[in-house]
């Protein structure tokens, strides 16, 4: 049976992949704040097949995580499968939204992961064995205007992924980057935007994912298995990808055009105020 600990795993795609792995037989440490999420999540792990028990943690405070390492080392002495999923959107160009909306977000995805990682991988190297999986996002590939700070944190925990990918190869411990686009699930709900009409793009695009969050969590599983370095599960996903890699004028002069779309409705926003 598998130890896997996810965080985040009271909403959305952190609920997703603790089914998925409930499917296995894992074992599932529910590590989130949300309490009443996390006990539905428990619930919907033991009727899937598998067991678990709930941590409360917020991924910013180191102290929480030692706690939760020290838990985790009592009640399995070791952790086969870590997901470092918690995380939050933004939606502004660099200069619009509030500064504190950067520390957040930062705090919390890219900060969050990588506190994670520092946490669990001396555990793993001492067994020599173990999965990471730290979710970023296609975002974090892509680069697209008007997500300034979101592209930020997921393009670092992209690099930092690739990283320990390399640094812990040797010690039999495999990671992987999970890169999903937008799919069905709930992260909309506290995104933090100074433009409204981000929320009813959003929302738009969500509505029409080819995805929804159980099939992100199966194709994030597969990869996670595989070792493959970087998950990418949406097939319009891996599309953009290679345009932008081998067709990257095409990319830069969409991206370019998109520019004067975001300039028309900041100055219609100026006039409007």
């Amino acid at each position: 049976m598998k130890r896997v600990l996810i965080t985040g795993a009271a909403s959305g795609l952190g609920r997703a992949l603790a089914l998925r792995f409930a499917q296995e037989g894992a074992d599932i440490c529910i590590a989130d704040i949300n309490r009443e999420g996390s006990e539905e999540t428990l619930k919907l792990i033991g009727e899937a097949g598998g067991s678990g028990w709930i941590a409360h943690l917020d991924v910013r405070v180191p102290e929480q995580w030692e706690a939760l390492r020290n838990d985790v080392e009592e009640r399995w002495q070791g952790l086969d499968v870590l997901v470092n999923n918690a995380g939050v959107a933004t939606g502004d160009r660099v200069d619009a939204g509030e500064w504190d909306w950067w520390e957040w977000i930062i705090d919390i995805n890219l900060k969050g992961v990588a506190l994670g990682c520092r946490t669990f991988t001396p555990l793993m190297k001492k067994q020599n064995s173990g999965y990471i999986m730290n979710t970023a996002s296609l975002a974090g590939l892509m680069i697209l205007p008007s997500m300034a700070s979101y592209n930020v944190t997921k393009a670092g925990v992209i690099a930092l992924s690739e990283t320990m990918y390399y640094e812990l190869h040797a010690y039999n411990i495999k990671v992987t980057a999970l890169c999903p686009g937008f799919f069905r699930t709930n992260l909309n709900k506290t995104m933090k935007t100074s433009d409204p009409s981000m929320l009813k793009f959003v929302d738009k695009v969500f509505e029409k994912s080819e995805l929804d969050a159980s099939e992100v969590a199966d194709a994030a599983y597969k990869s996670l298995m595989k070792g493959e370095m970087i998950c990418n599960p949406h097939p319009i996903g891996r599309k953009a990808v290679f345009v932008k890699k081998y067709l990257g004028w095409l990319f830069r002069w969409k991206v370019k055009q998109a520019s004067f779309d975001l300039r028309r409705r900041e100055e219609e926003a100026k006039k409007r105020a």
